[in-house]
């Protein structure tokens, strides 16, 4: 196994992998480290713990679409705004609303602190 040491938003993790898998996973943690750098920078949440939940849902999104290459350039344009935070005027705001709202509740305990 090896160690490699990674950055997501500026902080650092140590993780395992097979030796083979280093390029794998630096690519995996580029792809999570762009998408929540994106929300991040976005700024309309803080919170680490919301913005990672984001990312994973749209990394989970992208992934469960089907990927013609002709399809490729406007899948990309939809996954841009698939699960993003709520914007006056997106027609799905309501439904992106109640989604936050429920990470809320599962993120948040009775007392308002993280789990």
């Amino acid at each position: 196994m090896n160690k490699v040491e990674v950055r997501i938003m500026g902080q650092g993790y140590l993780l395992s992998c097979s030796e083979d898998g280093e390029e794998r996973l630096r690519d995996a943690v580029a792809r999570v480290d762009a998408a929540m750098c994106k929300i991040r920078d976005a700024g309309k949440i803080k919170a680490r713990d919301r913005i990672a939940v984001l990312a994973a849902l749209n990394l989970a999104f992208e992934l469960s679409q089907p990927s013609p290459p002709q399809a490729a350039g406007r899948r990309a344009a939809a996954n841009a705004s698939a699960i993003a935070p709520a914007e006056a005027g997106n027609p799905d705001q309501p439904a992106l609303a109640a989604l936050l709202a429920r990470l809320d509740e599962a993120l948040m305990g009775a007392d308002g602190q993280l789990l």
